[in-house]
């Protein structure tokens, strides 16, 4: 009896994280780009960014040189496998090598606050 409470205790939990995360109703990814990752530092706070916005390091936001503001990547660190989504709201980087700048917020996620740099890789994702 007390199995099948225990299922719909964790179905409904999946059902309000889910709901909760709009991230995690998107389906389709595409591989888009692969190299190095840096992420802007505390300093820049407030700052605006090409799109306007002021710059919030505790957001999960990124530069990027030519995807389209709002645009929704996910960012993978290489060396651990660790992945954050990040929306575009801003251009650069503008350090020869590097193919993406997410915010600190993002850089602790995957792992590379300590480092500030990594080996990623880029895939857009798209809704349904």
């Amino acid at each position: 009896m007390l199995i099948p409470l225990l299922l719909t205790v964790s179905a409904a939990a999946q059902e309000v994280e889910i709901a909760a995360n709009p991230i995690a109703e998107i389906a389709e990814a595409t591989e888009i780009d692969g190299g190095t990752a840096s992420y802007y530092g505390r300093e820049l706070a407030g700052n605006r960014t090409a799109n306007g916005e002021r710059f919030d390091p505790g957001q999960l936001t990124a530069a990027h040189r030519t995807l389209p503001f709002g645009s929704l990547v996910r960012v993978t660190n290489m060396a651990n496998g660790d992945s954050v989504v990040v929306r575009i709201n801003d251009r650069g980087p503008f350090h020869r090598g590097r193919v993406i700048d997410v915010s600190h917020a993002a850089a602790r996620e995957i792992g590379m606050h300590r480092s500030g740099t990594a080996r990623v890789k880029l895939a857009l994702l798209a809704d349904d």
